[in-house]
């Protein structure tokens, strides 16, 4: 935030222009990426669907519709809103998306109708994280050219992502999730086969083009007004992201997240997201006990504690809360917040035991070490 309070340079000028290589330099060492095109615009994560979709496909395209959640149908929806045919496997809340029935499902596509496979990498309504690396693996099986398209909103520098590796064609986040940032920017990493994409695809598009920004961005330029104090808290966290390393700051997650989810079992309470092996790193479902509604719980939270939860989205509206446990956070930290779920469910008249949940939280972080062990 010291970063972003700065006075604001002129974007048109050689310091901006330093500032934005830096930037991108930094963003393709998050993406885990030698070989794909960053690409930044002011605006949202909602905006970066956008942003992918009119840029690789043309309206009549069909593509493969991954959805686990409420926001892998929203990534979907924008995909219709642009007369692209969605053709959908669809799975309960609180689970992964499974590669073997993407393969299949592209398998049986002889005729290669399917141009893209439209995946989100964590759920941020499930608390559930889908195997990238595996749905990559059963498309090479299928010997299919779809593209793979990865919503990497909630997990992008707090999840290990591996865009070359997994051979992702772009993957999308905004700034206010593990960037720790306030929001106000989408943000792509692009790979070559979808560069070629663009240039057949048919979708309408202006602002959301990317071929003029990626060609002012290697200027140092941007085709229109850049959020220059956005950039500014970028190449702060992304310094951070870098000093911690980028190991330490998965392992912190995963740490955190499972010290979390002791907490919530030694409640009483159900996670929402059933295999272990999916479980998020950066947030978790709790299912809310029967005759209980979670968004009256969360707004009872709100108001008691002064606590800021999530409440259930889509098909688990009412059904479950959420805690986030991502971007900058310590041990302290998650601690107090399991301390006022406690204080919050008991006062809403839910018999959790107190100091339960805190009690096994606090063992696993003691039995842990905080780092990852070097070389």
């Amino acid at each position: 935030m010291r970063a972003i309070s700065q006075p604001l340079i002129d974007h048109r000028g050689p310091k901006f222009a330093t500032l934005l290589r830096e930037v991108l330099k930094g963003l393709r060492d998050v993406f885990q990426t030698t070989k794909g095109h960053v690409v930044l615009y002011p605006g949202s994560g909602t905006g970066a669907w956008e942003a992918t979709i009119v840029n690789t496909l043309s309206p009549g395209d069909q593509v493969l519709g991954c959805v686990n959640g409420h926001f892998s149908a929203l990534f979907c929806q924008t995909a219709r809103a642009h007369g692209i045919e969605v053709d959908m496997i669809e799975v309960p809340y609180g689970v992964g998306i499974p590669a073997d029935r993407v393969e299949e499902r592209l398998h049986a596509d002889k005729n290669h109708k399917i141009k893209a496979v439209l995946v989100v990498h964590n759920e941020t309504s499930t608390g559930v994280t889908s195997n990238v690396a595996a749905i990559r693996h059963g498309m090479d099986r299928a010997k299919h050219p779809a593209l793979l398209l990865v919503d990497a909103v909630s997990s992008l520098g707090s999840i290990d992502f591996r865009f070359d590796e997994w051979r992702v064609d772009v993957a999308l986040t905004g700034p206010q999730k593990g960037l720790m940032l306030p929001p106000g920017m989408a943000i792509l990493a692009v790979s070559e086969k979808a560069l070629q994409a663009s240039g057949s695809a048919q979708c309408p598009r202006s602002f959301w083009d990317w071929a003029p920004v990626l060609e002012r961005n290697s200027r140092g330029e941007f085709p229109y007004t850049p959020a220059t104090a956005l950039i500014f808290g970028l190449k702060e966290s992304l310094s951070m992201l870098a000093e911690e390393g980028l190991p330490n700051v998965f392992w912190r997650h995963a740490r955190l997240a499972e010290a979390c989810r002791r907490a919530v079992r030694a409640m009483g309470l159900e996670l929402l997201a059933k295999n272990h092996q999916e479980h998020s790193s950066t947030l978790t479902a709790v299912c809310m006990p029967d005759g209980f509604d979670s968004d009256a719980f969360v707004a009872h939270a709100q108001k008691s504690l002064d606590l800021s939860l999530g409440i259930g989205l889509g098909q688990v509206k009412g059904k479950v809360f959420r805690v986030g446990h991502l971007g900058s956070l310590n041990e302290l930290e998650l601690l107090g917040s399991l301390a006022g779920v406690e204080m919050a469910l008991r006062s809403f008249g839910i018999a959790v035991p107190i100091g339960a949940g805190l009690a096994a939280a606090e063992s696993y972080l003691l039995e842990t070490p905080a780092h990852v062990a070097g070389p």
